[in-house]
């Protein structure tokens, strides 16, 4: 990598089909040139979550090294380049997290229900027994749906039947059991 900072826009850079680069002073060389300024940035795009803004400078800062074996070999990331490559990952980070229901720590652990290793085993047994009465058909879909957590398309596509086939030997199969074990209804309710 020369020492002049060049910036290459994608129309005039030529792709060698790529490898990953193989020179650790040439990332060294890049994180020292780049580290604070990208850091003092990215720490004002996260309201100065230093931590979380360190992680954004590493990872910009890998993309850019491994982005460098697809172009010409005098090509090093200029600043701004790397400043939207940083932007953009905050931005999608962002995004992310916006989607995602927020989680109160002191609210889950105030309904978290305690481990009891010997009513798991009791329980695990049992669905055992009751599943082994069942037929495969009837089983595969309960070990798809309730086992796994899929949705009826996903297991549908795994099983390779219809969807409304899981539909309803899903019925079936839950119907048979509350009827073999009334005990156990909430179970496989």
């Amino acid at each position: 990598m020369s020492t002049s900072t060049t910036c290459h826009d994608a129309e005039s850079s030529h792709r060698r089909g790529g490898s990953a680069p193989t020179s650790d002073a040439s990332f060294r060389e890049l994180y020292e040139r780049h580290h604070g300024p990208l850091l003092r940035y990215v720490s004002r795009l996260m309201g100065g979550d230093r931590q979380r803004a360190e992680d954004f400078v590493q990872e910009t800062l890998l993309r850019a090294w491994l982005s460098s074996a697809d172009q010409p070999p005098d090509w090093s990331p200029c600043r701004t380049w790397l400043f939207r490559v940083a932007h953009n990952l905050v931005v999608d980070w962002t995004r992310r997290e916006q989607v995602r229901p927020e989680y109160h720590q002191e609210l889950l652990e105030s309904h978290a229900e305690p481990v009891d290793p010997i009513g798991q085993v009791v329980h695990r047994r049992f669905l055992v027994h009751a599943l082994s009465r069942l037929s495969l058909p009837h089983r595969e879909v309960l070990f798809y749906v309730y086992v796994l957590g899929w949705t009826g398309p996903d297991a549908a596509d795994a099983l390779s039947i219809p969807p409304g086939t899981v539909k309803s030997r899903t019925h079936h199969a839950i119907r048979e059991l509350r009827r073999r074990h009334p005990e156990g209804a909430l179970v496989a309710a």
